[in-house]
């Protein structure tokens, strides 16, 4: 398989230095952004608040793999369904061509590429369900079996409307989202407070929620305190409604490259305003 590249970033100086960056990516996921943090100056705090596992019963993944030519489209709702989902059918046979590929975003795309499957389908703009729904492609699916690989729970928007539009839809857990288990919880909150922690990265809805009950009260003021980068504009009104005092920083989409830049161009902002 493809050595995973991303793209280069410009050097700007050490643009963060004396930035404390609280990276809240599951560990296998969070090492190339903190490299590129670090390399501009920041200290990257990795503190992760999502672990990802295999699925408790892999029986309806089994069943997918077994007889995809059965379904139209297969959609990867994330880069770990993606990952997970795509290797372990790759694991056990190739890829039907009569089979399409829709996948959230950039990042999801990439990684399908590398796997050999591109992706037939990637919203432009949005790289969310109401992203994906928007496309033509989406919209007329009456008849049509879709197959989404995604981990256990989330949201129901995206077989909700492929459903009202006509389509039998099928979930395919491919793994599973716990909240780790932390021993380090009060050496952050000693490191937030002496003022170690500038910015803090978040990924998602129950990233977030995870973070603020692994804090606990006082650790979630200091959280609300501090600003926040987002990966998706569904984030800016769930920040807003868990008493974020500044306006997040919406990166452009989950790539590591877009977060890097979101948080360069948050610093240079900061350092033009004084």
């Amino acid at each position: 398989m493809t050595e995973k590249k991303e793209p280069d970033i410009p050097a700007t100086g050490g643009l963060l230095q004396g930035v404390g960056v609280l990276v809240t990516r599951p560990g296998h996921q969070a090492d190339a952004l903190c490299r590129m943090i670090e390399a501009e100056g920041g200290r990257a705090v990795r503190f992760p608040v999502l672990e990802i596992r295999g699925p408790a019963d892999e029986t309806g993944l089994l069943n997918a793999i077994r007889n995809l030519e059965s379904y139209h489209w297969a959609i990867f709702i994330s880069v770990n369904a993606n990952n997970r989902g795509m290797q372990r059918v790759l694991a056990g046979r190739s890829w039907p061509d009569s089979v399409r590929i829709a996948v959230i975003g950039r990042r999801s795309a990439r990684e399908a590429e590398l796997l050999g499957c591109p992706a037939d389908l990637v919203p432009e703009q949005r790289f969310d369900s109401e992203g994906l729904l928007a496309l033509p492609e989406m919209q007329a699916v009456q008849g049509q079996r879709i197959a989404i690989f995604r981990g256990n729970g989330g949201r129901e928007l995206l077989a909700e409307q492929l459903r009202a539009r006509g389509a039998e839809v099928d979930y395919v857990e491919t793994y599973r989202r716990v909240c780790p288990s932390h021993n380090n919880v009060g050496d952050l909150l000693r490191r937030w407070q002496a003022g170690e922690i500038q910015i803090t990265l978040v990924n998602s809805a129950e990233s977030l929620s995870n973070l603020e009950a692994m804090l606990g009260q006082d650790g979630q003021q200091l959280l609300q305190s501090t600003p926040l980068v987002v990966v998706s504009e569904r984030m800016l009104s769930l920040a807003r409604k868990a008493g974020f005092v500044q306006r997040p920083v919406l990166a452009a989409n989950a790539t590591d490259t877009a977060v890097f830049q979101a948080l360069c161009n948050w610093r240079k902002q900061r350092i033009e305003g004084g």
